[in-house]
């Protein structure tokens, strides 16, 4: 998610592949989030990160992930930049869990958006706070880029709408 190094192509990115969009990262970016993933278990945010905590679909065990949640329209989000990635297939499973910073721990439901034209806004917007970070994962893909590219890459990119529990 952080590093823009060393970031291996797990699946393919082409539409007649029967498989989901899903770029996996380096063992360098893999190391690296587990350190900006401890940081925020610590208190120390960089520019608004978390670690998210979901619970696995098989395991049972809590998964956790550094996430850059992001507002858009006084609405909070999770976009999935590297694609149908397992904390994506363990939220669709749970359609919950916690965002963690320091001791402060927030449990939250999550809704999966399903209208593309709403998608696309939110990863435009997404793009624009955090593509600096995370353009690699969007082959291509920029805030810049046309509403038509943004639509076109929106099945490779879930976003959930999450909301606070309680």
């Amino acid at each position: 998610m952080f590093s823009t190094v060393g970031v291996t192509m797990s699946q393919s990115h082409s539409p007649s592949q029967t498989q989901p969009y899903y770029l996996q990262g380096s063992p360098l970016n893999v190391r690296f989030n587990s350190l900006v993933g401890w940081l925020a278990r610590h208190g120390i945010s960089l520019l608004g990160s978390q670690e998210l905590s979901v619970r696995g679909r098989k395991s049972g065990q809590m998964q956790r992930v550094p996430v850059n949640p992001h507002t858009y329209e006084g609405v909070r989000y999770l976009v999935s930049a590297r694609g149908h990635s397992q904390w994506v297939r363990n939220m669709r499973a749970a359609g919950g869990g916690e965002l963690r910073r320091g001791r402060r721990t927030r449990a939250f439901s999550a809704v999966e958006i399903a209208d593309d034209a709403h998608k696309a806004a939110v990863i435009r917007a997404y793009l624009e706070r955090w593509g600096w970070e995370v353009n690699q994962y969007f082959q291509g893909i920029t805030a810049k880029s046309t509403d038509a590219e943004i639509l076109a890459a929106c099945p490779d990119h879930p976003v959930f709408r999450i909301g606070e529990e309680g």
